[in-house]
């Protein structure tokens, strides 16, 4: 068993709320289907993200670039109706863009290329000066419809992963700058104080941000923050539905963001703001991992420590209605949400919510465990058991001294792991049917719920000590408060005069 004394003072430091700042989702146009809003819906209530990004905001689908022939002249025509309906619908719900600004509309591209099942166009535009005629266009409109002070708010980010040949055509950097060029310089032109950033590349490719941040600094383009995004996973394995990867042990996430925010404060615009606009365990939607406990218990880390290096960091995605790689082809499929089809909840999704409740000065931190104390001396634990190796067993016994400014303590744990809160494995169990019937929708819906358990303990000499068993993938969230004790207040009270119960229940 492996003790843990916490201390009783911090060191000042508050647990930050980068974690929360900003969430993933599929295209756009995704929100204008009824399963998507009611997913953002349960995601804003139960967890609450500042911000949302997702991919083709001038795709096809939402129509905002058309063009017109006027007397042999071709004149561009903006149509913001759908893109009106998505960006009410995000703001209704307590969520605001983190706006990126891609992929080409197929009318300005300049070739054919695309990505993904809808076709994403990943050409540079045919006529630049139409491109940032755009841009100023559509922040102008967004502007005029959600005001200034709104807007200011929005971080506008420049195309998606360009590092990559199946997103930026040839991965061309020069040109890529060139694109960024024009769209900073169309978004300040509306107003200066509008936030612009990129080169939201993926991993691997880091000389582009130096590359990115001399090119800025030496062409006096502005930027006003960097976007990068992070994966864990190794080389596929591919079979016909899937896709299966080793992984990183999750401390090489945090290793990145590190090593990226030591690139850009060494950069000749250093103390940009750092936000990984992207992260996941596994880069792929039809990777098993994603559906799994042990996703949800590999992130606790992640969130746990992330906050550290860099200022926001966005889980892709919080849906599982998502279309990258064709419509989704079973309720659970390995798609990237939190949320599965049919409103199911995934383990991921409870450890977000877990940590909603980790607001506070952080009293004690390490790879495997968080605790920090609120305002009214009560405390909030959350503990998680990584095992990455197949087989049962894998069980930790932890026994943790505790600091409490209270003789009695009501104690709430909340746990997640291979036997609850895992719906997965009860699909599984069912014969894992691709398109579930209603009966089984709501089996499933019954078992995606923490186990909570409570008790009351005593602490001795300001102290308070929890002996706790933890299985394989296992995230337990304890929230430690005071009681308040009220029983003498009952006149008549004996539990002992209760059948089957004696006095203290």
């Amino acid at each position: 068993m492996q003790k843990i004394s916490v201390p009783k003072e911090s060191k000042g430091l508050k647990f930050s709320g980068s974690w929360n700042f900003c969430v993933g989702t599929g295209r756009l146009g995704l929100a204008l289907q009824k399963e998507y809003l009611d997913h953002l819906s349960i995601v804003q209530n139960e967890i609450g993200f500042q911000y949302i990004r997702g991919h083709g905001l001038f795709h096809d689908d939402i129509g905002i670039y058309r063009e017109d022939e006027v007397n042999g002249e071709i004149r561009p025509f903006y149509n913001f109706t759908y893109i009106d309906r998505i960006f009410d619908a995000f703001l209704e719900r307590g969520i605001r863009p983190f706006v990126e600004l891609g992929f080409m509309p197929s009318r300005l591209a300049s070739g054919k290329d695309t990505v993904f099942y809808w076709k994403g166009n990943i050409t540079p535009p045919k006529d630049y000066d139409k491109w940032a005629d755009l841009i100023k266009a559509v922040v102008s409109h967004f502007i005029a419809r959600y005001g200034l002070e709104e807007v200011l708010k929005w971080p506008f980010e420049v195309w998606n992963e360009p590092n990559l040949d199946s997103f930026w055509k040839n991965a061309d950097q020069s040109e890529y700058f060139k694109l960024y060029r024009f769209t900073a310089m169309a978004i300040k032109e509306i107003n200066p104080d509008l936030k612009v950033g990129g080169p939201a590349i993926c991993g691997g490719t880091d000389y582009w941000i130096v590359d990115f941040l001399n090119f800025c600094h030496n062409e006096k383009v502005p930027v006003d923050f960097v976007t990068r995004h992070a994966y864990t996973s190794k080389a596929p394995e591919v079979t016909p539905h899937f896709y299966y990867q080793k992984l990183h042990n999750s401390t090489y996430m945090l290793d990145e963001f590190k090593q990226i925010r030591e690139l850009i404060d060494q950069s000749p615009i250093p103390k940009l703001p750092l936000h990984i606009t992207e992260y996941n365990s596994s880069w792929h939607p039809h990777n098993p991992v994603h559906d799994t406990a042990f996703n949800g218990a590999y992130m606790a880390r992640i969130l746990s420590g992330g906050g550290d290096y860099v200022d926001s960091f966005s889980y892709w995605t919080f849906s599982d209605v998502f279309e990258e790689c064709d419509v989704p082809r079973a309720q659970f499929h390995g798609g990237f949400g939190m949320i599965a089809l049919n409103g199911i909840l995934k383990p991921t999704f409870h450890v977000f919510k877990f940590f909603k409740s980790m607001e506070g000065e952080i009293l004690y931190r390490d790879e495997q465990m968080l605790v920090t104390r609120k305002d009214n001396g009560s405390l909030a634990l959350i503990v998680w058991n990584v095992v990455s190796e197949k087989g049962e067993g894998f069980e930790k016994e932890l026994e943790i001294k505790l600091p409490v400014i209270f003789a009695s303590a009501f104690v709430q744990r909340n746990t997640i792991s291979e036997e609850c809160g895992n719906p997965w494995r009860t699909w599984i169990q069912m014969g894992r049917p691709r398109f579930p019937s209603r009966d089984k929708v709501e089996i499933l819906k019954e078992v995606v719920g923490p186990l909570v358990t409570t008790s009351r303990e005593e602490s001795e000499n300001g102290y308070l000590k929890l002996k706790i068993k933890l299985t394989k993938n296992e995230v337990s969230l304890f929230r430690i408060s005071e009681i308040q004790d009220e029983s003498s207040s009952y006149i008549g009270l004996d539990d002992s005069k209760i059948t089957s119960y004696g006095v203290n229940q």
